[in-house]
């Protein structure tokens, strides 16, 4: 039995050498993907200075499914979100988002992306209301006063609706944030740990509401997140990053028979020790 194939809650499960690590690599599992994928990041380099930040990644997010990019801290992530949403210009390789190369025409899809992290703060001193509509000018949203309508009922924003967004709770921004990013209806969503500052209960509600958002939508959604149970209740694909490389790809369920673990938690803790 390869170390591939240990259980990594097993005592004697030693780690994988990094020449070894490219085996861990599978091709995506579903072969009903479209031509043109929402996303494809292809050979995908940053160096800064002497350092690759990210290093070859490779993988595509086909039209209407959740991807999840997943990685410990340092592991690329932040840099391959930054150059598909077009912030980052690659050292090597490119990346796609509807048909559009990001690094030289971003400006022909921005109106039908958008970004979502609790960590980016909104306006402060700007009310709920006015961070709303300046976002949603700036998307050009046709009926943008309905549209806000929608999305206060969406996320119980009501009650603050006219509160400065600097007073509000973590929470309470989080999901300000959130409805931030589907007021254009966007075609791409990428999301930063979209419920980190969120109780479970809130989370979970949260979590519905995406759902209901894809399933109306048919959006295309990457998704980055420490949150495991997360994961696997919103991802079709899982990409796990080390050091800049992919060193794991697919199904929350395959990756978890695969690694002979009980859960994408248990995977996750073994793969960022051995990578």
């Amino acid at each position: 039995m390869n170390h591939f194939e240990k259980n990594p809650a097993a005592e004697d499960a030693a780690p994988v050498p990094a020449n070894e690590l490219p085996a861990l690599i599978q091709p995506p599992v579903r072969h009903d993907i479209e031509a043109a994928p929402a996303i494809a990041v292809e050979d995908l380099c940053k160096k800064y200075g002497s350092h690759w930040a990210v290093d070859e990644v490779n993988f595509i997010v086909p039209k209407g499914w959740t991807v999840g990019l997943l990685g410990g801290n340092g592991a690329g992530k932040t840099t391959t979100i930054a150059m598909i949403m077009g912030l980052v210009v690659p050292t090597v390789g490119r990346a796609m988002v509807l048909g559009c190369d990001m690094a030289l025409e971003r400006h022909k899809v921005l109106n039908r992306m958008n970004f979502e992290s609790p960590y980016v703060a909104l306006p402060s001193r700007l009310t709920v209301r006015e961070n709303l509509t300046i976002f949603g000018r700036l998307y050009g949203v046709p009926n943008l006063k309905a549209r806000i309508e929608e999305l206060t009922d969406d996320f119980d924003l009501g009650d603050i609706l006219d509160r400065a967004t600097g007073r509000l709770s973590a929470g309470q921004k989080t999901r300000v944030s959130v409805a931030k990013a589907l007021i254009n209806d966007p075609d791409v969503l990428l999301l930063d740990e979209p419920t980190a500052s969120l109780d479970p209960d809130r989370a979970e509600w949260v979590r519905s509401r995406l759902r209901a958002f894809q399933k109306r939508r048919g959006a295309t959604i990457l998704l980055s997140s420490h949150n495991m149970m997360e994961v696997e209740q919103l991802c079709d694909l899982v990409v796990i990053m080390s050091r800049g490389q992919v060193i794991a790809l697919g199904r929350p369920d395959e990756l978890i028979k695969r690694f002979q673990c009980k859960d994408l938690d248990e995977v996750f803790i073994y793969l960022a020790r051995i990578a």
